[in-house]
């Protein structure tokens, strides 16, 4: 029996209090591109992204991660994740296709933490406009158009107050997720996972806290940048603009350089993101850190990350539930 894969993130769905301040933000700071606007929802997509979207917004009357969205590896995949998690105890919604634009038949369903997931197959590959398109045929738009021009979505950092181990065993047992790096209390209890489907170092990451106000926020979100040079410019970008960021600096874990800003109309915040190291070994040992290694771990140098509450604004990812039960 060939088991379904999980081949890459794909996208978010942003439900903003303040629609055209992220519109702002996302399109003229960050420079995502606008494939389209369908019944209210903003699609957006970096230039070098291939798929419909990797970003939607829509305007609501709060904030929060309506769903964070992976694309499988074959067609069957989604049907045969369905049928394992519902195997497993696990409420699974199809959606059909079209309900979200660009995209076919996808199924939706939470984590035990309560963050809402989405898996889908069929999604167009949306052609730009010939005044936005590139003359590179393996390139979507043309580069630096706009603002800090990130070339492609990068991954996700999920927050909860539970048991990170929880989490992390359901994305392996069910979904297929590779730890690569682990923090590890004294207690031997996880306190952040980064985990992928690809060669990259995390594709998801998993961070606790304690003080995080429910077991389904969001950390971030983040774009790719190709090189450290366009990380400093994009820090000048933001500058320019009078947003205050955190960075750059270089992470410890993934060995990536980082720029922490937040979307003034969701309080979202992004992570421009660059350099690190790809993982190709098959054997692949996961790296363990502990919490007395954590001045190099989070940060081996400049602008200091920290996990102070007030600095570490968080959303909610749970697609707008208000009492979340929580399956263990």
């Amino acid at each position: 029996m060939i088991l379904p894969e999980i081949a890459k993130l794909g996208h978010v769905a942003l439900v903003t209090p303040d629609l055209e301040k992220s519109l702002w933000f996302f399109k003229e700071l960050i420079g995502l591109e606008e494939t389209e606007t369908v019944n209210g929802t903003v699609y957006l997509r970096a230039w070098g992204d291939f798929e419909h979207h990797t970003l939607s917004l829509t305007a609501g009357d709060r904030a929060y991660v309506d769903h964070i969205a992976w694309r499988t590896k074959r067609r069957e995949d989604v049907a045969e994740f369905a049928k394992l998690l519902e195997e497993a105890g696990t409420e699974v919604e199809w959606v059909e296709a079209g309900v979200e634009a660009g995209q076919g038949k996808a199924i939706r369903f939470h984590l035990p933490s309560q963050h809402r997931f989405e898996i889908y197959y069929d999604m167009e590959k949306t052609l730009a406009d010939p005044a936005r398109r590139s003359v590179l045929k393996n390139q979507t738009y043309k580069a630096w158009a706009r603002g800090v021009s990130p070339r492609r979505i990068d991954h996700v950092n999920v927050m909860t107050s539970m048991d990170v181990k929880i989490i992390t065993d359901f994305l392996h047992e069910k979904l297929g997720f590779k730890m690569r790096e682990y923090i590890k209390a004294p207690d031997n209890s996880y306190l952040a996972g980064w985990m992928s489907v690809t060669p990259l170092v995390h594709d998801i990451a998993v961070s606790g806290d304690p003080h995080s106000p429910t077991t389904h926020q969001i950390h971030h979100i983040s774009y790719w940048l190709d090189n450290a040079q366009d990380l400093i410019r994009a820090a000048d970008i933001l500058k320019e603009h009078g947003l205050t960021f955190k960075g750059p600096g270089k992470h410890g874990i993934s060995q990536a350089m980082y720029v922490y800003v937040c979307d003034p109309g969701s309080g979202l915040r992004v992570e421009l993101f660059t350099n690190g190291y790809l993982i190709f070994e098959p054997d692949w040992e996961p790296i363990e850190w502990t919490l007395d290694e954590m001045d190099v771990g989070f940060t081996f140098w400049g602008d200091q990350t920290d996990t102070i509450p007030e600095n570490n604004p968080t959303i909610d990812a749970s697609g707008g539930i208000t009492e979340p039960k929580i399956k263990i």
